[in-house]
C-alpha cells in the first residue's frame, strides 16, 4: 500500500536558528516552540504531560519485554542491557531516558528543544543518572557520524515532524546489526479523531488544545511500507494500546483504532 492515500503528504521544512547545526527537515518549529514552553512541566504527574506518566508504564514494560528478548538478556539482572547502546529520539523531560539508563543501557537522548535537555539533564544528574543529553536532531546525530544504536526509541515523535517518510528512512540507518527500533504513533481513524485528540485536547483536557494534528496521525499499513523502505529491516506489528477509564491505566491490546508501536529488527 502506498503512503500517499493515508498523510497530507509531508509539510514544507522550515528553518530555526535555534537548532543545532545539521540536517532538520524532520523539525517542525511550531511543535519544538509549544513544547518548549512546557518544558518545566515534564516531571509534574498531573501537569500537561499527565497522559504520558500514565502511558509510560505499559511503554515501559513493552520496550523491556521485547528488548530481552531481541538481545537474549536475563530479565532478573538489575541492569540487564549493560553494554547496549540506546538513542532516545525526542527525549522531552527524560521519562523513558532515565528508566532505561537505569536498566544499563548506555543513553544518548536528543531533543529539538534546548528548553526540554535542559529539565531533563537537571533532573537526571539529580537522580544520579548519566545520560548524554543533546541538543538537536537525530538527523544530525547521523551527520555528524554518530556510530550505530542498539536500541532506538522513537516514541511518540513521528506524527509531529514534517517529512515522516524521510524521517523513518533515516533513523531505521541508525540501528545497529542485530538491533531495534521501537516506533510508537497514533493511528488515523475516526476513532482516534474522537478520542486521541478531541476528548483529550478538549473535553479531558490531559493535554493543550492543538497538541496533535489528527492529518498527521499515521496508519500502520503507512508506517510500515516507510519503515519496510529502510534496507534491511523488517517490521513486527502494529502493537495496540488502550486506555481503560475506569481504572486510569493504559494496557496492551489487539485495538490499534487509537495508539500502537511498531517494531523495526536490523539482521
Amino acid at each position: 500500500m502506498g503512503a500517499s492515500n493515508d498523510t497530507a503528504g509531508p509539510r514544507k521544512p522550515k528553518t530555526d536558528p535555534g537548532q543545532a547545526s545539521g540536517p532538520t527537515y524532520s523539525v517542525d518549529p511550531t511543535d519544538v516552540a509549544r513544547f518548549s514552553a512546557l518544558a518545566e512541566t515534564w516531571w509534574d504527574p498531573k501537569g500537561p504531560f499527565a497522559p504520558l506518566h500514565r502511558f509510560n508504564p505499559v511503554r515501559l514494560g513493552f520496550i523491556r519485554r521485547e528488548a530481552l528478548a531481541r538481545f537474549g538478556r536475563d530479565g532478573s539482572a538489575r541492569r540487564p542491557f549493560e553494554g547496549l547502546r540506546l538513542l532516545d529520539i525526542g527525549c522531552g523531560g527524560g521519562l523513558l531516558s532515565e528508566p532505561m539508563a537505569r536498566l544499563g543501557f548506555d543513553v544518548t537522548a536528543v531533543d529539538a528543544s534546548e528548553k526540554n535537555i535542559g529539565t531533563a539533564r537537571i533532573h537526571a544528574e539529580a537522580q544520579g543518572l548519566t545520560i548524554d543529553f543533546r541538543h538537536g536532531t537525530a538527523e544530525g546525530l547521523m551527520a555528524a557520524g554518530e556510530p550505530p544504536f542498539d536500541l532506538i526509541l522513537n516514541m511518540e515523535v513521528v506524527e509531529h515532524v514534517a517529512d515522516p517518510a524521510a524521517y523513518l528512512r533515516d533513523t531505521a540507518a541508525m540501528i545497529a546489526p542485530g538491533g531495534m527500533m521501537i516506533v510508537a504513533t497514533l493511528n488515523k481513524t475516526l476513532k482516534s479523531l474522537a478520542l486521541g485528540k478531541v476528548a483529550a485536547e478538549y473535553i479531558l483536557r490531559w493535554m493543550p488544545p492543538g497538541t496533535h494534528d489528527w492529518n498527521q496521525f499515521i496508519k500502520p499499513d503507512t508506517l510500515k511500507d516507510w519503515l519496510e523502505a529502510a534496507p534491511g529491516v523488517a517490521v513486527r506489528g502494529p502493537f495496540g494500546v488502550t486506555y481503560d477509564p475506569l481504572s486510569g491505566r493504559f494496557s496492551e491490546s489487539d485495538d490499534v483504532g487509537i495508539n500502537y508501536m511498531m517494531i523495526a529488527d536490523r539482521d
